[in-house]
């Protein structure tokens, strides 16, 4: 029967048959291997046939015998003593030896004794001895002799150990006694009374000197928490062995369903491949059986392997998978391996006919969309605010110092500071009244203070100077209540009475001075922006006069619209509002203008003001209940 056999064609194979028939009934003589003895044809192939890794080409047996052991093995106890050293030492340092000690037998650096001032090799004085190495034959090339521990050691010396042990114990038990005795005769001594006599109440158990000692054990673990040792913790009501770690209250796999025609339970391998409860989704399951345990690990690497073998085998190479499964594995590397070397060469190819690589080289997304510590200012609309330098953040030498921020790199906490005009509690830093706002130092100290004189000036210059625009108003007033309700012309009519006679009587003062506090009250009671802090540099630019204008023109809007929702329904609205814009782009093509017109700041700080407390905010009334 041939050793190695290859790939075989349809003839050839018959002939193999055939004359493995006719040597098993005797036709035809029976094989011979490399040393001319026959081999019985009874032997099965896989029996004969030697692994790739011991083939030799020749039809042979030899795998199958036990290796021969040529090596001369060292035997128990053969070892040689450390630390001897020769009798005699030399006079003077001799050429190659230690330069420490003076001794021959080893090298500077494997020398073991304490380094010198001056060695040796310069002194020539107090030289060392030589060591004796015994030489046992073997022990060098012996794998176990050479890293067995315990070669050489003597079992005397283990009396040591039990000398020590013996000692602790005893130490101990001396250490318990003291303490036993420092004990009142509450707690220890009475337990023991009271043990002894319900000892002697029970009678003896055992049969004297052949009795065993549970006695004694159980009051060794009946004290022995009252004398551990350092670092030793003794609990005489946990003292068990956990044999199975896992835990016992988790349900077992065959207890999800206990119908007999469900999944089946392999107790060997404690193992259930199907879920126990198929109705149920695999997501909601507290169990879904254990077929993904076949999906992991190196369960697909194996896959890949035998889908390998087979192509490799249909195209006519020698690979099986379990026959020979460290070749498939290494050709599986090398074909993956030139592979991927196939793969990269492509890509260069064509990276460098049609260009494209910077793109592979580009920086990562997370970094072009990072943060920046850059400073830098925004108007009310939103646009930044180009400065000619850049703008610093300028602090105190005493605020420099502190080494203790807060969120938001505030230096005092939130609460620290309480704005005089409003009211409201922030920062002392800054003057910043929102809470978890970056710090902006003096500037923002500078710009609060700017809207607060802004805020606190424009409605009194208004009271104080323009009559026209209170008259306006509460003419305003008195047609929206004439349109809405007939019974309030009289109101009206006094209202303006009131107005017209310019502070006659006390009367229509009392009644202005009423209507100026519900006025202001309603302004303090609703929400109020906090856009403007730090915008000192832009309240600041306001033309005072400009601004007065856009409140009018804003309070003629705001009139003019709450009267036509109160007259037109909604869609009409849109409506006109879609045809009025179309027809002023329509006009300003004409004209040649552009659509879209530049608002002003003015325009935009009389806006601000007065839809402070409009509705078209849905968080501008916003209210918790849990406030109450």
């Amino acid at each position: 029967m041939s050793s190695s056999i290859g790939k075989l064609s349809r003839e050839e194979f018959r002939r193999q048959k055939d004359l493995d028939a006719a040597r098993k009934a005797g036709t035809a003589p029976a094989e011979l291997d490399e040393e001319g003895n026959a081999i019985n044809p009874h032997i099965p192939q896989f029996m004969a046939q030697a692994p790739w890794y011991m083939d030799t080409g020749k039809p042979s047996l030899k795998h199958q015998r036990k290796p021969e052991d040529t090596k001369d093995h060292v035997k128990f106890g053969d070892w040689y003593q450390r630390g001897q050293r020769e009798s005699k030492s030399a006079n003077k340092y001799r050429k190659g030896a230690c330069e420490n000690c003076g001794a021959i037998s080893h090298k500077t650096k494997d020398c073991l004794e304490r380094p010198r001032k001056k060695g040796a090799k310069w002194t020539n004085k107090n030289i060392a001895a030589d060591e004796i190495f015994s030489d046992v034959k073997g022990i060098d090339n012996d794998y176990e002799a050479k890293r067995d521990r315990w070669n050489g050691y003597d079992p005397n010396e283990h009396k040591h150990v039990i000398k020590e042990y013996e000692a602790i114990e005893e130490a101990r038990r001396k250490k318990r006694e003291e303490e036993i005795d420092k004990q009142t005769s509450t707690d220890l001594s009475t337990a023991k009374k009271l043990a002894r006599k319900e000892k002697k109440e029970s009678g003896p158990t055992s049969d004297g000197d052949f009795g065993s000692s549970d006695s004694d054990e159980e009051d060794e673990d009946k004290y022995a928490e009252k004398a551990d040792m350092v670092g030793q913790k003794v609990d005489t009501d946990k003292r068990i062995s956990v044999r199975n770690l896992r835990i016992r209250e988790d349900r077992a796999k065959y207890l999800y369903n206990l119908n007999p025609e469900s999944a089946y339970y392999d107790p060997k391998t404690r193992s259930m491949r199907e879920a126990p409860n198929p109705g149920v989704r695999p997501e909601d399951a507290q169990y879904a059986g254990d077929n993904f345990e076949r999906s992991r690990g190196d369960v697909a690497d194996m896959q890949k392997l035998q889908m390998f073998a087979w192509q490799a085998e249909a195209r006519g190479n020698d690979v099986h998978m379990q026959a020979n499964p460290t070749v498939n594995e290494l050709q599986h590397r090398e074909y993956q391996q030139k592979k991927e070397k196939l793969n990269k060469e492509v890509k260069s190819s064509i990276l460098d006919r049609y260009g494209g690589a910077e793109h592979f080289d580009s920086v990562p997304k997370e970094l072009l969309t990072g943060q920046s510590e850059s400073y830098v200012e925004y108007t009310p609309t939103g646009q930044p605010v180009h400065q000619k330098s850049d703008t610093k953040i300028q602090r105190a030498k005493s605020e420099e110092k502190k080494v203790e921020l807060f969120d938001g790199n505030h230096v005092n906490p939130y609460g620290s500071w309480t704005d005089p005009a409003t009211g409201k509690v922030g920062y002392e830093c800054c003057h910043g009244t929102i809470k978890n706002s970056y710090c902006t130092g003096q500037a923002g100290k500078e710009a609060a203070n700017a809207s607060n004189i802004l805020a606190i000036s424009t409605p009194s210059k208004e009271a104080s100077g323009s009559t026209e625009r209170a008259n306006d108003r509460e003419a305003t007033t008195s047609t929206k209540r004439r349109s809405r309700r007939s019974r309030s012309r009289s109101a009206s009519f006094s209202s303006d009475y009131s107005s017209d006679s310019h502070y006659s009587s006390d009367d229509s003062r009392d009644e202005r001075s009423r209507h100026d506090r519900k006025r202001h009250r309603t302004h303090a009671k609703g929400y109020s922006s906090k856009k403007d802090i730090g915008e000192g540099d832009v309240s600041r630019r306001l033309d005072k006069g400009k601004l007065r204008d856009a409140l009018k023109h804003e309070d003629r809007r705001l009139n003019g619209s709450e009267d036509a929702a109160t007259q037109k329904p909604d869609w009409l609205l849109e409506a006109e509002a879609i045809n009025s814009r179309n027809k002023d782009k329509f006009k300003s093509l004409q004209s040649g203008q552009e659509t879209d017109q530049d608002v002003t700041e003015e325009q935009l700080e009389a806006y601000r003001m007065k839809n402070r407390n409009r509705t078209e905010d849905p968080m501008a009334n916003y209210r918790d209940e849990e406030e109450g």
